[in-house]
């Protein structure tokens, strides 16, 4: 039950760390008061610029895969810490760190849409699921140019890879719920894509839209 609270709430911290908001904040800017508001990597790359964006993406994914990684593997190593079932920590340490990101203690609970955290977690839990989620964004993204629909369509391709390559009901059930906690986050942008106003990436407006 230690192992369990110490992974949860590190990887939860871990998780938190507003990667995008102190990047712009770095800039002199409030990310959360221009463009879509989101502390997404998108949003920056937008507000922000290129780098900025790229390096906000990159770290986000890493908080996910060091939480299922290295921080796993230093509690799990502890005197006494558990030597059965260690992949239900990892899952655990994977689901903490995603939510996180989506509510960061930091930010009044108010994150990004866990995207790049989910992938993180996923190449360490699931690297042929996350692959098959990654490629599908890829070749979303190239027809659109939406990040949002690329994003929403990863969040559907991850479960069913998941529940198609892993022999494991719990990792499949999480997945899903991560999958549809993903969605939920992309409201905002479902909304726009209706009412024909969602921003295309590099697309130059004044409408706000975007993902993470």
């Amino acid at each position: 039950m230690l192992a369990f609270i110490v992974i949860a709430v590190a990887a939860y911290l871990l998780g938190s760390f507003p990667t995008g908001y102190l990047v712009a904040r770095a800039r002199g800017i409030d990310i959360r008061a221009v463009g879509s508001g989101n502390i997404g990597a998108t949003n920056v790359f937008r507000m922000v610029g290129k780098t900025a964006g790229v390096f906000a993406l990159i770290i986000d994914g890493l908080k996910g895969y060091a939480a299922c990684t290295w921080l796993c593997d230093w509690v799990l190593a502890l005197p006494g810490g558990p030597t059965t079932n260690t992949e239900l920590y990892r899952i655990l340490a994977g689901i903490t760190a995603v939510l996180g990101h989506n509510f960061t203690c930091w930010l009044k609970f108010k994150g990004g849409k866990g995207i790049a955290t989910s992938a993180g977690v996923y190449f360490a839990l699931a690297p042929l699921a996350a692959g098959v989620a990654l490629s599908t964004w890829i070749i979303v993204f190239a027809l659109g140019r939406y990040v949002s629909v690329a994003s929403i369509a990863a969040a559907v391709a991850l479960p069913t890879a998941v529940w198609l390559t892993q022999d494991n009901r719990f990792l499949g059930i999480v997945t899903t719920a991560l999958g549809l906690l993903a969605i939920y986050k992309h409201k905002g942008n479902i909304q726009r894509l209706l009412n024909g106003t969602e921003r295309r990436l590099g697309q130059k407006s004044a409408t706000p839209g975007a993902t993470k």
